[in-house]
């Protein structure tokens, strides 16, 4: 569909965002406020200076990226914590959670290699619930494909910004909020290393594999979650499961398109079409689309992430939509003083900025995108275009995803989106 010549006045925004505690949960569902890491390490600072949030997203992303599997440049190890706790009696920790890989691990004592983190490792050997995984009746890489057998099942799971992971896999209880699930599949990272902050204690897996925690909780979920990460970090966001992740229409209108399954299954993928910039739209140039085992080919050409802060698309799609923001842009081009991305506009003298209107053309969604999910400060008085390059899978990052109400249901394997103020969710 062609669209009309569009453009669309607001607020640059500048943050992204992370996880922790439960509202409430019923038998059907239950909700969890997200909070940013940055955050955690700093209030203050977070609040008075909110570029250097973004800012060190921005290079937790791109390094990431450095690595050349696809199953590796989603391990964006830094947006989002999630406070739990595990074991019996149960102990509180926080973890990364990663949309981008499934196993939920966290670093256990003996740990002869160890990141620092703030919180105490957890002693499995207090836990009265904690049972290590035995290889029989279901041996181990079944379960993970890196597993392996040892008198009993361990791990040892890689990241591409060379983090890793390595331990014991076992069942444990998981309390959230007021809650506890027992026999979760877990891992007890004995041998870890990576560029965690100190507020995390490991990853909690949140992809479509067998063990993440999204299908551990599938019979009390009926495989839908959903999220609405806010503008501000100052406010909560939102993490939801089973009916609070349903995601209704009410006055804002609804856009839903198909989760497409392919190899690795710990990603969802989707369907892009194109995007339009202004008036002008640009239709997917497809690069490189691995075979998948049901012939479909071309479609799951991008793979969405709340755990990477920029949208990643291939080069030449992503050279003629600079292209085309270059020709709608009035302000003047400039440097960006942190050298992270390439098309940045000096906006000193622009008091109220026109930017061109982005659409996301997924397939059966159009998705219109606010000025905060593509313009970003990096200074006072520089935006840039917050999308880059990569000859590696293409990425619909959680920058372009904020303040939309964004709702899985793996039962139907679609995707929602609902344009919302997360920070009143």
């Amino acid at each position: 569909m062609k669209l009309e010549a569009s453009t669309t006045r607001g607020h640059v925004v500048t943050l992204i965002f992370v996880i922790s505690r439960f509202h409430f949960i019923t038998a059907l569902g239950f909700s969890i406020d997200l909070i940013h890491r940055d955050f955690l390490q700093s209030p203050s600072l977070i609040i008075s200076s909110s570029q250097i949030v973004l800012i060190n997203a921005l290079r937790r992303s791109f390094k990431t990226l450095k690595q050349d599997t696809s199953a590796d440049i989603l391990s964006d190890k830094g947006e989002y914590l999630m406070k739990f706790s595990l074991g019996t009696p149960p102990v509180e920790t926080f973890a990364v959670a990663d949309t981008g890989s499934d196993l939920t691990w966290i670093q256990c004592n003996p740990c002869t290699n160890c990141f620092q983190q703030n919180a105490p490792l957890f002693e499995p050997t207090l836990s009265s619930t904690y049972k290590p995984l035995s290889c029989a009746p279901v041996s181990c890489n079944y379960l993970l494909a890196t597993a392996y057998c040892e008198d009993t099942c361990r791990y040892a799971i890689g990241y591409g910004d060379q983090s890793f992971s390595k331990g014991h896999l076992a069942t444990e209880t998981i309390t959230l909020g007021s809650v506890s699930i027992p026999n979760v599949i877990v891992g007890c990272g004995h041998d870890d290393r990576g560029s965690f902050g100190a507020s995390a204690s490991g990853i909690v897996g949140l992809g479509g594999g067998k063990t993440s925690l999204i299908n551990q909780l599938r019979s009390l979920t009926k495989g839908k979650f959903s999220y609405c990460l806010g503008s501000h970090v100052a406010y909560p966001s939102k993490l939801s499961f089973g009916d609070d992740a349903v995601v209704v229409s009410g006055d804002a209108v609804v856009v839903t398109t198909a989760i497409i399954t392919k190899t690795p299954t710990t990603f969802y993928y989707l369907t892009l079409e194109g995007i339009s910039v202004g008036n002008q739209r640009i239709d997917y140039y497809h690069i490189h689309t691995p075979s998948t085992s049901n012939g479909k080919g071309d479609q799951g050409n991008i793979i969405i992430d709340s755990g990477t802060t920029l949208t990643f698309l291939p080069i030449q799609l992503y050279n003629q939509v600079i292209a085309a923001v270059k020709v709608q842009m009035k302000m003047k081009e400039m440097k960006d003083p942190e050298g992270l991305l390439s098309l940045c506009y000096n906006s000193r003298w622009h008091w109220a900025p026109t930017y061109p209107q982005f659409v996301l053309h997924f397939k059966g969604a159009d998705l219109k995108l606010k000025t905060g999910n593509i313009f970003v400060k990096t200074r006072r008085d520089c935006v840039c275009v917050g999308l880059a390059a990569t000859s590696s899978e293409a990425i619909y990052g959680n920058l372009a995803q904020m303040d939309f109400l964004v709702g899985y249901d793996l039962e139907t394997m679609t995707l929602s989106f609902k344009p919302q103020d997360c920070t009143k969710a």
